[in-house]
């Protein structure tokens, strides 16, 4: 079970933009890390897109299991994991992460926000902390 990515968009008008994200990559192989890094970014920004506000979905593409929360505020998460990686604890994560960000991150910065000018340096560590390691 693993978690790949971890992102926190901005559902605007006219589009979606991400404002922060974290990645785990390891388990690709180094010349693919890049585009498989670029492949969850543009998939996270399309499946915020496709989403109502204030809904909350789980959609399979190729391999992975998309998690995607989209708050009525705009403000969205989306958790790309394997197949095995239970929805229940990937809702959870994204429940805590739009919170925390919501409080620490002023919304009047959101509709302008890149990941360049968004300070939330939590990402990384809630992708470590819920990454399920294997039993040795």
């Amino acid at each position: 079970m693993r978690l790949y990515s971890l992102s926190v968009l901005y559902k605007g008008d006219p589009k979606v933009h991400l404002l922060k994200a974290a990645y785990d990559v390891s388990t690709f192989n180094f010349f693919q890390r890049s585009s498989v890094q670029e492949f969850m970014t543009f998939t996270s920004q399309l499946i915020v897109e496709r989403s109502e506000l204030g809904s909350r979905a789980s959609v399979k593409e190729q391999e992975y299991l998309c998690h995607v929360y989209v708050r009525s505020d705009g403000l969205a998460g989306v958790v790309i994991a394997d197949n095995e990686y239970p929805q229940r604890v990937c809702f959870t994560l994204l429940d805590k992460v739009l919170d925390e960000f919501s409080r620490q991150v002023s919304k009047m910065d959101w509709p302008s926000g890149s990941p360049a000018t968004i300070t939330y340096a939590a990402l990384d560590g809630y992708l470590s902390k819920y990454q399920v390691r294997p039993q040795s």
